[in-house]
């Protein structure tokens, strides 16, 4: 039998510090790739330029691939191919998700960013990190299990008038390669998962229009680390 210490194992390279720094240096690079990226761009110039930054910036692999996905591929599946031709419009959201190696260590981070001013766009960029918050927070305060989660994911996303894509559930995160510990979801755990061990994903899809939004973030214990 798989027990809990399996799961959250890690290698000899594992560094807590190690990790932030990373998470960081990967957040920071999704940031500096969204403000590359402009409207009457296909999304395969938006994944060169990414490829380029995370160059520049020494994360040469990854343990994922590169995902930019605008309009209607919002609303894939993480290993789904995007509609090609599809063109990044003046009024359309787009998210960044990238997954790269730094050294001996993976980072892993999505966001969701909008051009104009559509009144849908802007509520799924502002409610999907709302609905991460409030997940983490329920991890946090009630010492939940991975599909306890997600069973309150649901129930957030829903409520306030969204569908969660459940193929995107969080997984594990950790010096390269987390999978040789466990490479199933988040979503399928069933105990509390320990911090800075974890990744929480939220995707969501509007219910009626054709797009959604992405967001996800390692579980800390201490949020003093940046955002």
């Amino acid at each position: 039998m798989t027990i809990m210490s399996d799961l959250e194992g890690t290698g000899a390279k594992y560094s807590i510090d190690r990790l932030m720094e990373v998470r960081a240096r990967t957040r920071m690079a999704v940031h500096l790739i969204a403000d590359e990226v402009k409207p009457g761009m296909a999304e395969e110039e938006a994944k060169a330029i990414a490829k380029t930054i995370l160059t520049d910036l020494e994360m040469r692999r990854g343990w994922h691939h590169i995902i930019v996905r605008c309009g209607p591929n919002t609303t894939k599946d993480f290993m789904e191919r995007s509609e090609p031709g599809v063109v990044l419009g003046e009024n359309d959201i787009f998210f960044v998700d990238i997954g790269p190696i730094y050294g001996d260590t993976e980072g892993d981070a999505g966001d969701t960013f909008v051009f104009g001013h559509d009144p849908d766009h802007l509520r799924a960029k502002q409610e999907v990190r709302m609905i991460w918050d409030r997940v983490r927070e329920k991890w946090f305060a009630e010492g939940v299990t991975g599909r306890e989660l997600y069973d309150y994911a649901i129930e957030v996303t829903e409520g306030l008038g969204w569908k969660l894509n459940m193929d995107l559930s969080g997984h594990r995160l950790s010096d390269f390669p987390h999978s040789a510990h466990y490479d199933g979801a988040l979503a399928d755990v069933q105990f509390r998962p320990n911090p800075n061990l974890w990744v929480l994903e939220i995707a969501i899809a509007h219910p009626d229009r054709n797009f959604g939004a992405f967001y996800e973030d390692l579980l800390l214990e201490d949020q003093s680390f940046p955002a």
